[in-house]
């Protein structure tokens, strides 16, 4: 068993994965942020609307909620889009996340154990979904997020039949 990880390790090239999501992502990313920021910015401005002596304090608060989550939702998602990279190969499944702490994952086809994709529903308005790949890892299962949905079928395909090709326990 040990050498058979070995010739796993050996096989998958450490390199960063080339391909972008779909563009579509960032109008996604950007209403996920709009939904996060306008919850507690609601909460916040009826109360200070509706009373008196709170007023001051909550729509302040509402207010730099407001404008913190504006210019998160302008900024965060273009940034993400330049980072967020993923690719399929014979041999390993690569996924490259984050911002400030940047995640590389990459996942040996002999270790993937199911692959799942999901829309939800704001997924679902801009054509998108994500792929996840569920492996034999403590780290939990790798996504592929913002993928057209049907490169997203495509891509659950491909890799159902590569797994199933490749020789391994995917423990």
């Amino acid at each position: 068993m040990r050498g058979e990880t070995g010739e796993a390790a050996a096989a998958v090239r450490l390199r960063p994965p080339n391909n972008a999501p779909a563009r579509r992502v960032v109008g996604l990313w950007r209403v996920q942020w709009l939904l996060l920021t306008a919850v507690p910015v609601a909460v916040l401005a009826v109360p200070g609307a509706l009373i008196t002596p709170a007023r001051p304090w909550l729509l302040l608060s509402a207010g730099v909620l407001a404008v913190l989550g504006l210019a998160c939702t302008a900024f965060f998602p273009a940034w993400w889009y330049r980072v967020h990279r993923w690719e399929v190969t014979d041999e390993a499944v690569y996924v490259r996340t984050g911002a400030f702490w940047q995640e590389w994952r990459i996942a040996p086809m002999s270790r993937i154990q199911t692959v799942d994709t999901v829309r939800g529903p704001v997924e679902q308005l801009f054509r998108l979904a994500t792929v996840i790949v569920t492996t034999a890892s403590s780290k939990g299962a790798i996504k592929i997020e913002g993928l057209d949905h049907e490169l997203a079928a495509r891509l659950a395909e491909q890799l159902t039949r590569i797994t199933q090709a490749t020789p391994g326990d995917a423990t």
